[in-house]
Protein backbone atom coordinates (compact mmCIF):
# COMPACT_ATOMS: atom_id res chain seq x y z
CA UNK A 1 0.00 0.00 0.00
CA UNK A 2 1.49 3.30 -1.15
CA UNK A 3 1.92 6.19 2.15
CA UNK A 4 -0.53 8.17 1.15
CA UNK A 5 -3.33 5.51 1.13
CA UNK A 6 -2.12 3.59 3.85
CA UNK A 7 -2.25 6.87 6.06
CA UNK A 8 -5.43 7.86 5.06
CA UNK A 9 -7.14 4.43 6.13
CA UNK A 10 -5.52 4.31 9.68
CA UNK A 11 -6.74 8.13 10.13
CA UNK A 12 -9.88 7.27 9.15
CA UNK A 13 -10.04 4.27 11.93
CA UNK A 14 -7.94 6.62 14.70
CA UNK A 15 -9.09 10.63 13.89
CA UNK A 16 -11.93 12.07 15.46
CA UNK A 17 -11.28 15.12 13.62
CA UNK A 18 -13.45 16.21 10.67
CA UNK A 19 -15.38 17.60 7.43
CA UNK A 20 -17.92 19.75 7.92
CA UNK A 21 -19.56 21.15 5.03
CA UNK A 22 -23.06 22.98 4.39
CA UNK A 23 -22.33 26.21 6.06
CA UNK A 24 -24.10 28.50 6.04
CA UNK A 25 -27.55 27.14 5.49
CA UNK A 26 -27.44 23.73 7.09
CA UNK A 27 -23.68 22.58 8.47
CA UNK A 28 -22.89 19.18 8.84
CA UNK A 29 -19.47 17.76 10.55
CA UNK A 30 -19.17 14.59 9.47
CA UNK A 31 -15.45 12.38 10.79
CA UNK A 32 -13.21 11.24 8.23
CA UNK A 33 -14.08 7.49 9.80
CA UNK A 34 -17.75 8.30 8.81
CA UNK A 35 -16.23 10.02 5.32
CA UNK A 36 -14.50 6.65 4.95
CA UNK A 37 -17.57 4.31 5.77
CA UNK A 38 -19.39 6.45 2.88
CA UNK A 39 -16.16 6.15 0.36
CA UNK A 40 -16.19 1.85 0.68
CA UNK A 41 -19.70 2.21 -0.48
CA UNK A 42 -18.67 4.30 -3.64
CA UNK A 43 -15.35 2.00 -4.11
CA UNK A 44 -18.21 -0.79 -4.07
CA UNK A 45 -20.31 0.48 -6.47
CA UNK A 46 -17.16 1.56 -8.98
CA UNK A 47 -15.89 -2.02 -9.09
CA UNK A 48 -19.62 -3.01 -9.99
CA UNK A 49 -18.80 -0.48 -12.59
CA UNK A 50 -16.18 -2.12 -13.70
CA UNK A 51 -13.13 0.59 -11.89
CA UNK A 52 -10.33 -1.28 -10.72
CA UNK A 53 -6.66 -0.16 -10.27
CA UNK A 54 -5.15 2.13 -12.37
CA UNK A 55 -8.03 3.13 -14.62
CA UNK A 56 -9.18 7.09 -14.85
CA UNK A 57 -12.00 8.58 -13.10
CA UNK A 58 -13.78 11.67 -14.38
CA UNK A 59 -15.59 14.06 -11.47
CA UNK A 60 -18.38 16.27 -11.97
CA UNK A 61 -19.30 17.31 -8.80
CA UNK A 62 -19.36 21.04 -7.08
CA UNK A 63 -20.31 20.13 -3.24
CA UNK A 64 -17.44 19.03 -0.69
CA UNK A 65 -19.62 16.63 1.17
CA UNK A 66 -19.99 14.80 -2.30
CA UNK A 67 -16.46 14.78 -3.85
CA UNK A 68 -14.58 13.68 -0.59
CA UNK A 69 -16.01 10.10 -0.58
CA UNK A 70 -16.31 9.81 -4.26
CA UNK A 71 -12.19 11.13 -4.43
CA UNK A 72 -11.65 8.35 -1.83
CA UNK A 73 -13.86 5.68 -3.64
CA UNK A 74 -11.80 6.18 -6.18
CA UNK A 75 -8.45 5.69 -4.79
CA UNK A 76 -9.64 2.68 -2.57
CA UNK A 77 -9.87 1.52 -5.92
CA UNK A 78 -6.82 2.20 -7.37
CA UNK A 79 -7.94 4.94 -9.90
CA UNK A 80 -7.03 8.25 -10.30
CA UNK A 81 -9.31 11.23 -10.18
CA UNK A 82 -9.36 14.08 -12.48
CA UNK A 83 -11.85 16.77 -11.76
CA UNK A 84 -13.74 18.23 -15.19
CA UNK A 85 -14.27 22.00 -15.73
CA UNK A 86 -17.59 22.98 -14.40
CA UNK A 87 -19.94 24.32 -16.52
CA UNK A 88 -21.41 27.82 -15.68
CA UNK A 89 -24.15 29.99 -16.31
CA UNK A 90 -22.61 31.41 -19.40
CA UNK A 91 -21.03 28.20 -20.73
CA UNK A 92 -22.24 27.08 -23.82
CA UNK A 93 -23.44 23.67 -22.85
CA UNK A 94 -22.56 22.02 -26.34
CA UNK A 95 -19.55 23.64 -26.43
CA UNK A 96 -18.65 21.93 -22.84
CA UNK A 97 -20.08 18.81 -23.85
CA UNK A 98 -17.57 18.67 -26.70
CA UNK A 99 -14.74 19.92 -24.34
CA UNK A 100 -15.50 17.49 -22.05
CA UNK A 101 -15.19 14.66 -24.64
CA UNK A 102 -11.51 15.82 -25.63
CA UNK A 103 -10.91 15.74 -22.15
CA UNK A 104 -12.09 12.08 -21.33
CA UNK A 105 -10.32 10.70 -24.23
CA UNK A 106 -7.17 12.03 -23.40
CA UNK A 107 -7.33 10.76 -19.81
CA UNK A 108 -8.98 7.62 -21.20
CA UNK A 109 -11.47 7.72 -18.57
CA UNK A 110 -13.80 4.69 -17.62
CA UNK A 111 -17.05 6.64 -16.11
CA UNK A 112 -18.16 10.11 -15.31
CA UNK A 113 -19.34 10.62 -11.63
CA UNK A 114 -21.95 13.03 -11.93
CA UNK A 115 -23.24 14.95 -8.46
CA UNK A 116 -25.08 18.15 -8.19
CA UNK A 117 -25.48 20.95 -9.02
CA UNK A 118 -24.51 19.06 -12.60
CA UNK A 119 -27.31 16.74 -12.87
CA UNK A 120 -28.50 18.27 -15.97
CA UNK A 121 -25.02 17.08 -17.80
CA UNK A 122 -26.49 13.45 -17.31
CA UNK A 123 -28.20 12.89 -21.26
CA UNK A 124 -25.63 15.62 -22.90
CA UNK A 125 -22.84 13.03 -21.50
CA UNK A 126 -25.35 9.55 -22.25
CA UNK A 127 -26.03 11.42 -26.05
CA UNK A 128 -21.60 10.58 -26.59
CA UNK A 129 -21.96 6.94 -25.19
CA UNK A 130 -20.02 8.89 -21.68
CA UNK A 131 -20.55 6.17 -18.78
CA UNK A 132 -22.71 8.54 -16.17
CA UNK A 133 -22.63 7.17 -12.71
CA UNK A 134 -24.69 9.32 -10.16
CA UNK A 135 -23.23 10.10 -6.72
CA UNK A 136 -26.27 8.96 -5.30
CA UNK A 137 -25.78 5.80 -6.84
CA UNK A 138 -22.25 5.41 -5.50
CA UNK A 139 -23.74 6.08 -2.07
CA UNK A 140 -26.23 2.74 -2.44
CA UNK A 141 -22.99 0.58 -3.42
CA UNK A 142 -21.67 -2.16 -1.22
CA UNK A 143 -19.16 -1.67 0.94
CA UNK A 144 -15.76 -3.00 0.15
CA UNK A 145 -12.29 -2.92 1.10
CA UNK A 146 -9.47 -1.19 -1.18
CA UNK A 147 -6.84 -2.82 -3.51
CA UNK A 148 -3.28 -2.21 -3.04
CA UNK A 149 -1.71 0.57 -4.54
CA UNK A 150 2.22 1.63 -5.10
CA UNK A 151 3.85 4.52 -4.87
CA UNK A 152 4.12 4.84 -8.55
CA UNK A 153 0.66 5.26 -8.76
CA UNK A 154 -1.47 8.25 -10.45
CA UNK A 155 -3.76 9.68 -8.10
CA UNK A 156 -4.89 12.93 -9.79
CA UNK A 157 -4.65 14.02 -12.94
CA UNK A 158 -4.86 17.81 -12.77
CA UNK A 159 -6.51 19.55 -16.28
CA UNK A 160 -4.93 22.88 -17.13
CA UNK A 161 -5.69 24.50 -19.96
CA UNK A 162 -2.71 27.02 -20.09
CA UNK A 163 -3.00 30.23 -22.54
CA UNK A 164 -4.18 28.61 -25.89
CA UNK A 165 -7.38 26.54 -24.40
CA UNK A 166 -5.84 22.87 -25.39
CA UNK A 167 -6.30 20.88 -22.53
CA UNK A 168 -3.94 18.96 -20.74
CA UNK A 169 -3.54 17.47 -17.41
CA UNK A 170 -0.99 17.05 -14.86
CA UNK A 171 -0.10 13.42 -13.94
CA UNK A 172 0.38 13.60 -9.75
CA UNK A 173 1.53 9.89 -7.93
CA UNK A 174 0.85 8.53 -4.82
CA UNK A 175 4.26 9.97 -3.31
CA UNK A 176 4.11 13.07 -4.85
CA UNK A 177 1.07 13.57 -2.49
CA UNK A 178 2.55 11.97 0.25
CA UNK A 179 5.94 13.85 0.22
CA UNK A 180 3.85 17.36 -0.76
CA UNK A 181 1.90 17.14 1.98
CA UNK A 182 4.59 16.77 4.84
CA UNK A 183 6.43 19.21 3.05
CA UNK A 184 3.26 22.00 3.59
CA UNK A 185 3.21 20.94 7.29
CA UNK A 186 6.39 20.97 8.70
CA UNK A 187 6.76 24.11 6.77
CA UNK A 188 3.73 25.68 8.91
CA UNK A 189 4.45 23.58 12.06
CA UNK A 190 0.54 22.03 11.64
CA UNK A 191 -0.74 20.84 14.91
CA UNK A 192 -3.33 18.45 14.55
CA UNK A 193 -4.64 19.11 17.49
CA UNK A 194 -5.20 22.67 17.51
CA UNK A 195 -4.90 24.14 14.00
CA UNK A 196 -8.18 24.44 11.54
CA UNK A 197 -8.47 25.07 7.97
CA UNK A 198 -11.27 27.07 6.38
CA UNK A 199 -11.94 26.82 2.82
CA UNK A 200 -14.41 28.40 -0.26
CA UNK A 201 -11.45 27.30 -3.04
CA UNK A 202 -12.93 24.81 -5.90
CA UNK A 203 -11.56 21.10 -5.53
CA UNK A 204 -11.57 21.16 -9.35
CA UNK A 205 -8.31 23.40 -8.53
CA UNK A 206 -5.10 22.05 -7.34
CA UNK A 207 -5.08 24.15 -3.77
CA UNK A 208 -8.62 23.75 -3.05
CA UNK A 209 -8.35 19.70 -4.09
CA UNK A 210 -4.40 19.14 -2.52
CA UNK A 211 -4.22 21.53 0.48
CA UNK A 212 -8.07 21.57 1.75
CA UNK A 213 -9.24 17.87 0.28
CA UNK A 214 -6.48 15.11 -0.04
CA UNK A 215 -4.21 16.34 2.82
CA UNK A 216 -6.30 16.93 5.57
CA UNK A 217 -8.03 13.77 4.86
CA UNK A 218 -4.41 11.95 4.87
CA UNK A 219 -3.37 12.98 7.95
CA UNK A 220 -7.07 13.58 9.46
CA UNK A 221 -6.65 17.70 9.70
CA UNK A 222 -10.08 19.44 10.49
CA UNK A 223 -11.19 21.39 8.01
CA UNK A 224 -14.17 23.54 7.05
CA UNK A 225 -15.22 23.76 3.33
CA UNK A 226 -17.43 25.33 1.24
CA UNK A 227 -18.15 26.22 -2.19
CA UNK A 228 -16.80 29.43 -4.30
CA UNK A 229 -20.50 30.30 -5.10
CA UNK A 230 -20.91 30.31 -1.08
CA UNK A 231 -18.16 32.77 -0.96
CA UNK A 232 -19.21 35.22 -4.16
CA UNK A 233 -22.45 35.11 -2.32
CA UNK A 234 -21.70 36.71 0.55
CA UNK A 235 -17.81 37.22 0.60
CA UNK A 236 -17.93 38.14 4.43
CA UNK A 237 -18.51 34.75 5.16
CA UNK A 238 -15.38 33.45 4.74
CA UNK A 239 -13.94 35.69 7.87
CA UNK A 240 -17.52 34.89 9.74
CA UNK A 241 -16.25 30.84 9.66
CA UNK A 242 -12.99 32.22 10.68
CA UNK A 243 -14.69 33.12 14.00
CA UNK A 244 -17.09 30.53 14.31
CA UNK A 245 -14.75 27.69 14.04
CA UNK A 246 -11.94 29.64 15.46
CA UNK A 247 -9.65 29.06 11.89
CA UNK A 248 -6.43 29.23 11.83
CA UNK A 249 -5.09 28.34 8.23
CA UNK A 250 -6.88 29.49 5.02
CA UNK A 251 -5.51 30.29 1.04
CA UNK A 252 -6.77 32.00 -1.35
CA UNK A 253 -5.90 33.76 -4.52
CA UNK A 254 -5.21 37.86 -4.59
CA UNK A 255 -8.53 39.10 -5.84
CA UNK A 256 -10.45 37.12 -3.17
CA UNK A 257 -7.78 38.94 -0.27
CA UNK A 258 -8.95 42.41 -1.95
CA UNK A 259 -12.20 41.71 -1.73
CA UNK A 260 -12.39 40.52 1.75
CA UNK A 261 -9.99 43.68 2.71
CA UNK A 262 -13.30 46.14 1.03
CA UNK A 263 -15.88 44.25 3.02
CA UNK A 264 -13.86 44.22 6.52
CA UNK A 265 -13.26 48.42 5.89
CA UNK A 266 -17.62 48.46 5.61
CA UNK A 267 -18.11 45.78 8.71
CA UNK A 268 -19.08 47.43 11.88
CA UNK A 269 -16.85 46.63 14.80
CA UNK A 270 -17.21 43.01 16.22
CA UNK A 271 -18.82 41.79 13.14
CA UNK A 272 -16.06 39.02 12.75
CA UNK A 273 -13.41 37.68 14.79
CA UNK A 274 -9.92 36.84 13.15
CA UNK A 275 -7.49 36.46 15.82
CA UNK A 276 -6.94 32.87 15.68
CA UNK A 277 -5.71 32.92 12.32
CA UNK A 278 -2.19 31.84 11.75
CA UNK A 279 -1.70 31.27 8.11
CA UNK A 280 -3.91 33.13 5.06
CA UNK A 281 -1.61 31.75 2.34
CA UNK A 282 -2.21 34.62 -0.63
CA UNK A 283 -0.96 31.97 -4.11
CA UNK A 284 -2.87 30.79 -7.43
CA UNK A 285 -2.10 34.56 -9.25
CA UNK A 286 0.69 37.27 -8.40
CA UNK A 287 0.70 39.14 -5.18
CA UNK A 288 0.15 42.47 -4.51
CA UNK A 289 2.17 43.90 -1.73
CA UNK A 290 -0.46 46.90 -2.10
CA UNK A 291 -3.42 44.49 -0.97
CA UNK A 292 -1.38 42.72 1.89
CA UNK A 293 -1.38 46.12 3.69
CA UNK A 294 -5.17 46.82 2.73
CA UNK A 295 -5.94 43.70 4.37
CA UNK A 296 -3.74 43.85 7.54
CA UNK A 297 -5.14 47.47 8.00
CA UNK A 298 -8.54 46.31 7.36
CA UNK A 299 -8.50 42.99 9.86
CA UNK A 300 -6.62 45.10 12.57
CA UNK A 301 -10.05 46.36 14.35
CA UNK A 302 -11.19 42.53 14.12
CA UNK A 303 -7.67 41.15 15.78
CA UNK A 304 -5.61 39.89 12.52
CA UNK A 305 -2.27 39.82 13.22
CA UNK A 306 -0.12 41.14 10.01
CA UNK A 307 2.61 38.59 10.53
CA UNK A 308 -0.56 35.67 9.18
CA UNK A 309 -0.62 37.21 5.74
CA UNK A 310 2.12 34.69 3.94
CA UNK A 311 2.33 35.13 0.08
CA UNK A 312 3.19 32.09 -1.10
CA UNK A 313 4.12 30.04 -4.40
CA UNK A 314 2.30 26.70 -6.06
CA UNK A 315 1.48 24.92 -9.03
CA UNK A 316 0.10 21.80 -9.93
CA UNK A 317 3.55 20.43 -11.42
CA UNK A 318 5.29 20.38 -8.02
CA UNK A 319 1.73 18.61 -6.41
CA UNK A 320 0.97 22.36 -5.03
CA UNK A 321 3.53 23.95 -2.63
CA UNK A 322 6.76 25.27 -4.04
CA UNK A 323 7.45 28.42 -1.68
CA UNK A 324 6.16 29.06 2.01
CA UNK A 325 6.95 31.90 4.30
CA UNK A 326 8.44 30.58 7.75
CA UNK A 327 6.21 30.82 10.64
CA UNK A 328 5.12 34.65 12.10
CA UNK A 329 7.30 36.50 9.09
CA UNK A 330 4.42 37.77 7.25
CA UNK A 331 4.40 39.94 3.89
CA UNK A 332 8.13 40.77 3.00
CA UNK A 333 9.16 42.56 1.01
CA UNK A 334 11.71 43.03 -1.22
CA UNK A 335 12.60 46.67 -2.93
CA UNK A 336 14.29 46.74 -6.43
CA UNK A 337 15.28 49.12 -8.88
CA UNK A 338 12.83 48.87 -11.53
CA UNK A 339 14.97 49.75 -14.21
CA UNK A 340 17.78 47.38 -13.81
CA UNK A 341 14.64 44.84 -13.14
CA UNK A 342 13.50 45.62 -16.79
CA UNK A 343 16.52 46.34 -18.79
CA UNK A 344 19.47 44.63 -17.02
CA UNK A 345 17.96 41.49 -15.76
CA UNK A 346 18.76 41.49 -12.49
CA UNK A 347 16.61 42.52 -8.97
CA UNK A 348 19.11 45.50 -7.14
CA UNK A 349 17.89 46.81 -4.00
CA UNK A 350 16.62 50.26 -4.23
CA UNK A 351 15.74 53.03 -2.02
CA UNK A 352 14.96 55.33 -5.18
CA UNK A 353 11.32 56.67 -4.51
CA UNK A 354 9.90 55.02 -7.30
CA UNK A 355 11.53 51.31 -6.45
CA UNK A 356 9.38 48.37 -6.97
CA UNK A 357 7.78 46.14 -4.15
CA UNK A 358 8.01 42.79 -4.67
CA UNK A 359 6.37 40.05 -2.97
CA UNK A 360 8.34 37.51 -1.47
CA UNK A 361 7.28 34.01 -1.47
CA UNK A 362 9.29 32.02 1.54
CA UNK A 363 11.99 29.74 1.00
CA UNK A 364 11.31 26.58 -0.91
CA UNK A 365 9.39 24.10 0.76
CA UNK A 366 11.59 20.77 2.40
CA UNK A 367 12.40 18.27 -0.77
CA UNK A 368 12.58 20.89 -3.65
CA UNK A 369 15.40 22.53 -4.93
CA UNK A 370 15.79 25.52 -7.21
CA UNK A 371 17.72 27.67 -9.29
CA UNK A 372 16.94 30.30 -11.94
CA UNK A 373 18.44 29.91 -15.65
CA UNK A 374 18.94 32.33 -18.41
CA UNK A 375 17.42 31.99 -21.90
CA UNK A 376 21.01 30.15 -22.73
CA UNK A 377 20.12 27.88 -20.13
CA UNK A 378 22.87 29.04 -18.22
CA UNK A 379 22.35 29.19 -13.82
CA UNK A 380 22.40 32.53 -13.04
CA UNK A 381 23.31 33.73 -9.81
CA UNK A 382 21.50 35.12 -6.59
CA UNK A 383 19.26 38.18 -7.92
CA UNK A 384 19.65 37.25 -11.54
CA UNK A 385 16.22 37.29 -13.10
CA UNK A 386 15.74 34.32 -15.43
CA UNK A 387 13.34 31.21 -15.61
CA UNK A 388 12.50 29.73 -12.05
CA UNK A 389 13.59 25.60 -12.80
CA UNK A 390 13.32 23.32 -9.49
CA UNK A 391 13.55 19.52 -8.45
CA UNK A 392 12.40 17.23 -6.14
CA UNK A 393 9.98 13.94 -5.24
CA UNK A 394 6.78 16.27 -5.17
CA UNK A 395 7.65 17.54 -8.62
CA UNK A 396 5.48 15.22 -11.62
CA UNK A 397 7.09 13.43 -14.18
CA UNK A 398 5.15 14.16 -17.12
CA UNK A 399 1.32 15.35 -18.67
CA UNK A 400 -1.36 13.41 -20.62
CA UNK A 401 -2.18 16.00 -23.42
CA UNK A 402 -4.78 15.45 -26.76
CA UNK A 403 -1.23 14.24 -28.43
CA UNK A 404 -0.06 11.75 -26.52
CA UNK A 405 2.09 11.89 -22.99
CA UNK A 406 4.95 14.43 -22.65
CA UNK A 407 7.83 14.82 -20.20
CA UNK A 408 8.01 17.63 -17.52
CA UNK A 409 11.44 17.00 -16.16
CA UNK A 410 14.39 17.25 -18.10
CA UNK A 411 17.44 14.51 -18.16
CA UNK A 412 18.70 15.58 -14.94
CA UNK A 413 15.48 15.74 -12.89
CA UNK A 414 14.93 19.80 -13.82
CA UNK A 415 11.57 21.02 -14.15
CA UNK A 416 10.94 24.05 -16.27
CA UNK A 417 8.42 26.57 -14.47
CA UNK A 418 8.01 28.89 -17.03
CA UNK A 419 7.99 31.34 -14.56
CA UNK A 420 10.32 34.16 -14.70
CA UNK A 421 11.72 35.25 -11.24
CA UNK A 422 15.02 35.46 -8.59
CA UNK A 423 16.04 34.36 -5.43
CA UNK A 424 17.32 36.91 -2.62
CA UNK A 425 20.28 36.54 -0.43
CA UNK A 426 18.31 34.87 2.07
CA UNK A 427 17.02 32.17 -1.03
CA UNK A 428 13.46 33.58 -0.69
CA UNK A 429 11.98 33.38 -3.91
CA UNK A 430 10.48 36.22 -5.81
CA UNK A 431 7.98 35.47 -9.45
CA UNK A 432 7.98 38.26 -11.74
CA UNK A 433 5.62 37.04 -14.37
CA UNK A 434 4.95 34.10 -16.50
CA UNK A 435 8.23 33.80 -19.37
CA UNK A 436 5.53 33.90 -22.20
CA UNK A 437 3.68 37.09 -21.03
CA UNK A 438 6.83 39.08 -20.54
CA UNK A 439 6.50 42.52 -23.28
CA UNK A 440 9.91 43.74 -24.58
CA UNK A 441 9.49 47.43 -25.42
CA UNK A 442 12.46 49.19 -26.27
CA UNK A 443 14.96 46.60 -25.17
CA UNK A 444 12.73 46.76 -21.36
CA UNK A 445 10.64 43.62 -19.74
CA UNK A 446 7.41 44.91 -18.82
CA UNK A 447 5.98 42.36 -16.69
CA UNK A 448 1.97 42.43 -17.02
CA UNK A 449 1.33 41.79 -13.69
CA UNK A 450 2.76 45.13 -13.34
CA UNK A 451 0.19 46.39 -16.11
CA UNK A 452 -2.49 44.88 -14.34
CA UNK A 453 -1.70 45.78 -10.94
CA UNK A 454 -1.81 49.35 -12.04
CA UNK A 455 -5.10 48.81 -14.18
CA UNK A 456 -6.70 47.46 -11.12
CA UNK A 457 -6.12 50.57 -8.98
CA UNK A 458 -8.40 52.15 -10.98
CA UNK A 459 -11.88 52.76 -9.31
CA UNK A 460 -14.94 51.24 -10.69
CA UNK A 461 -12.10 48.12 -12.11
CA UNK A 462 -13.40 45.15 -10.91
CA UNK A 463 -10.55 43.30 -8.95
CA UNK A 464 -8.50 40.54 -10.58
CA UNK A 465 -10.02 41.83 -13.85
CA UNK A 466 -7.35 43.40 -15.95
CA UNK A 467 -5.78 41.85 -18.31
CA UNK A 468 -2.35 43.35 -20.35
CA UNK A 469 -2.33 42.22 -24.00
CA UNK A 470 1.05 41.42 -25.77
CA UNK A 471 0.78 42.83 -29.26
CA UNK A 472 3.45 42.15 -32.34
CA UNK A 473 4.81 40.17 -29.92
CA UNK A 474 8.82 39.62 -31.15
CA UNK A 475 8.54 42.42 -33.36
CA UNK A 476 10.51 45.92 -33.39
CA UNK A 477 7.06 47.33 -32.76
CA UNK A 478 6.25 45.26 -29.57
CA UNK A 479 3.68 47.26 -27.70
CA UNK A 480 0.58 45.74 -25.45
CA UNK A 481 -2.79 46.73 -24.53
CA UNK A 482 -5.37 46.39 -21.54
CA UNK A 483 -8.68 45.14 -20.98
CA UNK A 484 -10.75 45.67 -17.56
CA UNK A 485 -14.33 45.12 -16.33
CA UNK A 486 -16.60 47.37 -14.61
CA UNK A 487 -20.21 47.09 -12.91
CA UNK A 488 -20.33 50.28 -14.58
CA UNK A 489 -20.06 49.50 -18.19
CA UNK A 490 -24.02 51.24 -18.98
CA UNK A 491 -22.48 54.33 -17.91
CA UNK A 492 -21.07 55.83 -20.66
CA UNK A 493 -18.59 58.91 -18.71
CA UNK A 494 -17.62 56.64 -16.30
CA UNK A 495 -16.61 54.01 -19.27
CA UNK A 496 -14.11 56.87 -20.57
CA UNK A 497 -12.96 58.06 -17.09
CA UNK A 498 -12.21 54.74 -16.08
CA UNK A 499 -10.21 54.03 -19.92
CA UNK A 500 -8.76 57.78 -19.29
CA UNK A 501 -7.45 56.81 -15.43
CA UNK A 502 -5.97 53.06 -16.99
CA UNK A 503 -3.78 54.67 -19.07
CA UNK A 504 -2.31 57.37 -16.70
CA UNK A 505 -2.43 54.77 -13.98
CA UNK A 506 -0.15 52.22 -16.19
CA UNK A 507 1.93 55.08 -17.48
CA UNK A 508 2.73 56.22 -14.19
CA UNK A 509 3.71 52.19 -13.19
CA UNK A 510 5.51 50.98 -16.02
CA UNK A 511 6.23 54.25 -18.16
CA UNK A 512 4.65 53.09 -21.56
CA UNK A 513 1.50 53.94 -22.36
CA UNK A 514 -0.68 50.98 -24.05
CA UNK A 515 -2.33 50.98 -27.60
CA UNK A 516 -5.87 50.62 -26.37
CA UNK A 517 -7.55 50.53 -23.29
CA UNK A 518 -10.67 48.30 -23.62
CA UNK A 519 -13.58 48.63 -20.97
CA UNK A 520 -15.88 45.81 -20.42
CA UNK A 521 -18.71 44.48 -18.84
CA UNK A 522 -18.28 41.40 -15.94
CA UNK A 523 -17.63 38.28 -17.48
CA UNK A 524 -15.95 38.89 -20.70
CA UNK A 525 -12.53 38.36 -19.52
CA UNK A 526 -11.33 35.15 -20.59
CA UNK A 527 -10.09 32.83 -17.84
CA UNK A 528 -9.23 29.56 -16.92
CA UNK A 529 -11.47 27.10 -15.03
CA UNK A 530 -9.35 28.19 -11.48
CA UNK A 531 -9.99 31.54 -12.01
CA UNK A 532 -6.47 32.61 -14.14
CA UNK A 533 -5.81 35.56 -16.70
CA UNK A 534 -5.83 33.66 -19.98
CA UNK A 535 -4.00 36.55 -21.33
CA UNK A 536 -3.35 34.40 -24.89
CA UNK A 537 -6.70 34.24 -25.40
CA UNK A 538 -7.18 37.83 -24.49
CA UNK A 539 -6.51 39.46 -27.59
CA UNK A 540 -9.48 38.41 -29.51
CA UNK A 541 -11.52 41.16 -27.53
CA UNK A 542 -9.50 43.88 -29.64
CA UNK A 543 -10.28 42.42 -33.17
CA UNK A 544 -6.53 42.06 -33.26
Amino acid sequence: MSRFTDEMYATAQSSKRALVTGEPDVPLRQTWGEIHAQARCMAGALADAGIGHGDAVGVLAGLPVDIAPVCQGVWMRGGSVTMLHQPTPRTDLEVWTRDTEVVLRMIDARVVVLGAPFDIAEPLLRERGISVITVGEMREGRPVDPVDTAESDIVLQQLTSGSTGSPKAVQITHENFYVNAYAMMDRVKFALDDDVMISWLPLFHDMGMVAFLSVPMQVGAEVVSVTPVDFLKAPLLWAELIGKYRGTLTAAPNFAYSLLARKLAQAPDGAVDLSSMRWMWNGAEPVDPETMDTLAEAGARFGLDPSALAPSYGMAETTLAVSVPDPGRGMVLDVVDPDLLEAGGMAVPSSRPHARRMATLGHLVAGLEGRVVGRDGQVLPQRGVGIIQLRGKAVTHGYLTVDGPVAAQGDDGWFDTGDVGYFTEEDLVVVCGRVKDVIIMGGRNIYPTDIERAACSVDGVRPGNAVAIRLDAGDKRESFAVAVETNRIDDPDEVRRIEHEVVHAVFAEVGARPRTVAVLGPGNIPKTSSGKLRRGSSVALLGY
